[in-house]
């Protein structure tokens, strides 16, 4: 209980810091909007999916991509935040206070967790104007789509804490951004979200089907009843949203592990 108190006393610092500075919020949400906008109009009638090359299925087609891609991207701001309060001296003083030593990381992915929660809410909007709808290729109910949200939120978070751990192992607020991006490009390009991954290379295919992201991206157009549900042998293919929920647990449970243990290093 501690644990969580603590936990919460750092997440809400971080949001009152994120009210005051709206600028990074902002930010947060035209870059996803811009991918919307240059994906749905630019792409559209070039891409295949299910034989179709209708925009109007790409559009269905590629929004849970767009979705997931926008939840990870939160990677390189929790990275950069982190390297920031570890340049400034400030995670210096909260460890000289009587507090859970993994609640600044918990605090901190938290806040960047209902910052995300926000992003999504206005990137789903967007998407709704430009013309996504659920149930486009099947039958789909509010539960579905609610829990399609809830597999992005926490991929998300789990996502976090690779920035976490990026945050605590530069010197600089610039490099962590850098870092926590960098690797991000084939993690997202190299799956299922915004092309079928069905018309790759096969050594190519298989790598992009046990992708996590892959995984998200794949349950959640199967929750939102959205076209470009992909029939594969991969497991994480034909059990989407539990390989979700378990890429999505191993990835927390891991780098919050290295996360904490980098931490009390450096505190040492």
């Amino acid at each position: 209980m501690s644990m969580v108190a603590d936990s919460l006393v750092i997440a809400r610092r971080n949001l009152i810091r994120m009210t005051r500075i709206p600028e990074m919020v902002l930010f947060g949400v035209i870059q996803p909007v811009m991918f919307v906008v240059l994906f749905t109009y630019v792409f559209g009638g070039s891409m295949s999916i299910g034989g179709s090359t209708d925009p109007d299925v790409y559009k269905n087609f590629l929004m849970a991509g767009i979705f997931a891609q926008t939840v990870t991207f939160a990677t390189a701001g929790s990275a950069a935040g982190i390297a920031d309060d570890m340049q400034k001296g400030l995670v210096d003083r909260f460890r000289s206070l009587p507090m859970a030593r993994g609640a600044v990381l918990t605090g901190r992915t938290v806040a960047d967790l209902v910052q995300t929660c926000i992003t999504l809410t206005v990137l789903a909007i967007v998407a709704l104007i430009v013309g996504w709808r659920t149930g486009s290729a099947e039958p789909t109910n509010v539960g579905r789509v609610l829990g399609a949200f809830g597999l992005l939120l926490l991929l998300g978070y789990a996502f976090t804490w690779i920035g976490a751990l990026i945050g605590l192992a530069v010197r600089t607020p610039e490099a962590a951004t850098s870092g926590g991006i960098i690797w991000l490009f084939p993690v997202t390009f190299i799956s299922n979200a915004f092309v079928d991954s069905s018309q790759m290379t096969p050594w190519l295919r298989h790598i992009a089907e046990w992708n996590p992201f892959s995984a998200t991206v794949q349950a959640c157009r199967e929750l939102f009843g959205n076209p470009g549900v992909v029939q594969s042998d991969a497991w994480p293919m034909q059990h989407p949203v539990w390989a979700s929920l378990i890429w999505s647990a191993v990835i927390v449970a891991t780098f919050r592990t290295l996360a904490v243990r980098k931490y009390r290093a450096a505190e040492g």
